[in-house]
C-alpha cells in the first residue's frame, strides 16, 4: 500500500462469509441423510440433530465475544491511506481459503447419516446460523459505538483467517458510511435515485 497504508477488510463480513455456505451444505446434507434409516432411526436422528443444531448455533454465536468486544472498545481510527476491501472480495477471499474445509465438513455430515439420520447436516447448518448470529451482533455493536470495525488483511492470512485470532493485534475502525457493507457484513441497501 502506498505510504503506509493498510489493506483493511470488515469484521463482520469475515464472520458472516461462512455462514450462507455452512447452512446450505448443512440443509443438503441433512435433507439427503433423512433417507436411510440409519443405526438410530430417523426419529432419533432429527432430535438428536435438532439438538446439535441449537448446540451448533448458540455455541458459534457466543464464543470469543469478549475478545470481539475488547477489540472493538481498543480500535484505532482508519489511516488516511487504508485501503478498505470491497465486501465481495472479502467473501471471496474466505470461502476460497476455506473451500476443502467447507467440502469435507459436507462430506462428514453426510456421512454421518449411516449412522444417525440427518444430524449432521443440521449440526452444519447450525454452525452457519451462529455466524449469521454473530454477524448481527458484530453489527449491533458497530451501530452502538456508531464505527465500522476492520482488521488488517495481512493478520487474516495466518491462522485461517479469524479475525479475533491471536495474530490480530487490534483493530481500525471508520465512520458508518464507509466501505460497501451495513454494520453486521450485510450488503449496503442503496437507495434508488429518482
Amino acid at each position: 500500500m502506498t505510504r503506509g497504508g493498510q489493506g483493511l477488510a470488515r469484521v463482520a463480513v469475515v464472520v458472516r462469509a461462512g455462514a450462507a455456505p455452512l447452512w446450505w451444505l448443512g440443509v443438503a446434507a441433512a435433507g439427503i441423510g433423512a433417507a436411510p434409516e440409519g443405526l438410530t432411526g430417523r426419529r432419533i436422528g432429527v432430535l438428536a440433530g435438532a439438538a446439535l443444531f441449537l448446540i451448533g448455533a448458540a455455541g458459534v454465536a457466543l464464543v470469543r465475544r469478549g475478545r470481539y468486544a475488547a477489540l472493538a472498545r481498543g480500535a484505532a481510527r482508519a489511516g488516511k491511506y487504508d485501503v478498505l476491501q470491497d465486501r465481495a472480495v472479502t467473501v471471496r477471499t474466505w470461502r476460497r481459503g476455506h473451500r476443502w474445509w467447507l467440502l469435507l465438513g459436507w462430506a462428514v455430515a453426510f456421512g454421518s447419516a449411516f449412522a444417525v439420520p440427518a444430524a449432521g447436516g443440521m449440526l452444519l447448518a447450525g454452525l452457519g446460523a451462529g455466524l449469521r448470529l454473530k454477524a448481527a451482533w458484530l453489527g449491533r455493536l458497530e451501530r452502538d459505538g456508531e464505527t465500522l470495525l476492520w482488521v488488517r488483511v495481512d493478520w487474516l492470512d495466518r491462522r485461517g483467517g479469524r479475525p479475533a485470532g491471536r495474530a490480530v493485534k487490534g483493530l481500525r475502525g471508520t465512520g458508518v458510511a464507509a466501505g460497501d457493507a451495513a454494520p453486521g457484513g450485510a450488503r449496503r441497501r442503496t437507495a434508488a435515485v429518482v
